[in-house]
């Protein structure tokens, strides 16, 4: 499938995050949670802070905030994913909604943050927009998005094994309403909201597993759009891309486990004061 369109990518992102999200903390989980300290941290996070977490997921990132003391609320668009959330913080609110329409009142809160959601979005202008008009004055924006794949070292140990052994276009996924793997294409989001004191880097982390053909598992049971391309590899190359992944990991072995390298981009903005 080539062409754009919003709604189609909503429904493969919504039936792909309910499909896995049982899984979530056990497969994916690890690849993602390293960077919630820093988006905090960027987000200025600390006791008493009203903080709504965007694409929230299993709640990791609400329940971080709220062991700061933050007022924390979480909001996504998958039952399947709140029901996690929920069973694992009964304390926290979540609540179901869309990023691109919260469900808010103009400057309802004092920082928005959003860990690797806003590039699953199919306009995410719209919800870094939305996250502007919730914002009190003064208020701050933060977000992770995966780097591109060439500087992810688990993503391109995949790809490159699919390229050498399985097909590459075998996925029929549609488009990305992303593309933010770069500081710059970050920013221009965030600067077109309306944010200033605008700032996005690469922060590296690492993503520990017992053996590489994990990532692999991972990335089928805790992903969406790299999980379609994983399913859609003809079944007698499996063993074939795992055993290169297996191979081309092997320099990232270390006692624990293999620690592949992860590289987020991390970006922050504040809405201009009265």
């Amino acid at each position: 499938m080539t062409g754009f369109d919003p709604e189609t990518i909503r429904r493969f992102e919504h039936a792909g995050w309910q499909q896995v999200a049982a899984q979530y903390d056990a497969t994916f989980a690890p690849a993602t949670t390293p960077f919630i300290e820093a988006l905090l941290d960027a987000a200025g996070i600390t006791a008493g802070t009203t903080m709504l977490d965007v694409c929230c997921g299993t709640g990791l990132v609400t329940a971080a905030a709220a062991g700061r003391g933050a007022r924390a609320v979480g909001l996504d668009f998958s039952p399947a994913m709140l029901n996690e959330a929920r069973r694992a913080y009964p304390h926290l609110q979540f609540d179901e909604g869309d990023a691109e329409t919260l469900p808010y009142a103009d400057q309802s809160f004092g920082a928005v943050v959003s860990n690797f959601g806003v590039h699953h979005v199919p306009d995410p202008g719209k919800a870094i927009a939305e996250a502007f008009r919730v914002l009190c004055p003064g208020g701050r924006v933060a977000d992770t998005t995966w780097a591109e794949p060439t500087a992810n070292i688990a993503w391109r140990l995949l790809f490159d094994a699919i390229r050498e052994h399985g097909d590459p276009t075998a996925a029929k996924a549609p488009p990305s309403g992303g593309n933010l793997g770069t500081a710059e294409a970050v920013s221009h989001l965030l600067r077109d909201a309306g944010f200033i004191e605008i700032r996005a880097e690469p922060v590296c982390r690492e993503w520990v597993v017992a053996d590489p053909r994990d990532l692999v598992l991972a990335l089928s049971r805790g992903t969406v759009r790299t999980a379609a391309l994983i399913a859609a590899q003809p079944a007698a190359a499996r063993p074939a891309i795992e055993a290169a992944i297996a191979r081309a990991a092997a320099r990232y072995r270390r006692n624990d486990g293999s620690a592949v390298p992860t590289v987020a981009i991390l970006a922050c903005g504040t809405k201009l004061p009265r």
